[in-house]
């Protein structure tokens, strides 16, 4: 059997799990996720704009993702 490797939570993991604790409701849920999902948001909004004025992102960069496959082949279960 193989054995997996576990690693310690880090300081953002806990405090994201002793917030849970605090959450009753669904509508407490949903609000976590709101805000989880627009501080991820942000992040990834900041980070683009950093490429952008960097110049590794432009409009041919982006033209070009257009006709791009990024999705991973399907391939059944033998």
């Amino acid at each position: 059997m193989e054995q997996t490797l576990r690693q310690p939570l880090n300081q953002a993991q806990t405090e994201v799990l002793n917030s849970m604790a605090h959450l009753h409701t669904d509508e407490d849920l949903r609000e976590l996720r709101s805000a989880l999902a627009k501080f991820f948001a942000e992040r990834a909004d900041r980070e683009i704009e950093r490429l952008w004025d960097e110049g590794t992102i432009n409009e041919n960069v982006l033209e070009g993702w257009k006709y791009e496959h990024m999705r991973t082949p399907y391939r059944p279960k033998m």
